[in-house]
């Protein structure tokens, strides 16, 4: 079974070749740098792909905060691609790989940017929910707590 690691912070000058580089001495089986189609420049992340969990971990020790042209990449183990069957909702599709919350949601957002204040504004219709941002599973529990502390500071004032 293989392991995808997701290499974050590439800069954006950066080749598949220089990433190959770094990783040519471990077992690493592909690397694959994530390339804007306009420009063809990196968007300044990729995956590493190795056979077993033991070489992914010794990778993420070893390369996490290593340089690339003056940029510490950040390494960790990637999250499951999403597989969107026919009948998946954009709130029941799993998550995609790591990084992928910071764009701020689905691409139909884009598509259906200022149709609100066409339609009269009215917020509370359910197209709307869709475009929420899921918290990182990984932070829910710490972004739990500081909900309670926030509540317990406002409910205290």
């Amino acid at each position: 079974m293989s392991v995808r690691l997701y290499v974050g912070n590439l800069p954006k000058e950066l080749e598949r070749q220089e990433l190959e580089a770094v990783f040519a001495e471990s077992e690493a089986v592909s690397t694959k740098v994530i390339t804007d189609r306009k420009t063809g420049k990196c968007r300044g992340f990729g995956f590493v792909t190795v056979k077993t969990d033991e070489e992914a971990d010794q990778l993420i020790e070893k390369f996490n905060g290593h340089l690339i042209h003056e940029n510490a990449i950040k390494i960790e183990k990637a999250l499951p691609r999403a597989t969107k069957a026919k009948g998946d909702s954009p709130e029941t599709a799993p998550p995609a790989a790591s990084g992928n919350s910071a764009g701020g949601g689905n691409s139909n957002n884009r598509r259906n940017k200022g149709k609100s204040s066409r339609r009269g504004g009215s917020s509370s219709s359910s197209s709307q929910d869709t475009g929420v941002a899921q918290p990182d599973p990984r932070w829910a529990q710490e972004l739990e707590k500081l909900k309670e502390l926030l509540a317990a500071q406002t409910a205290n004032s």
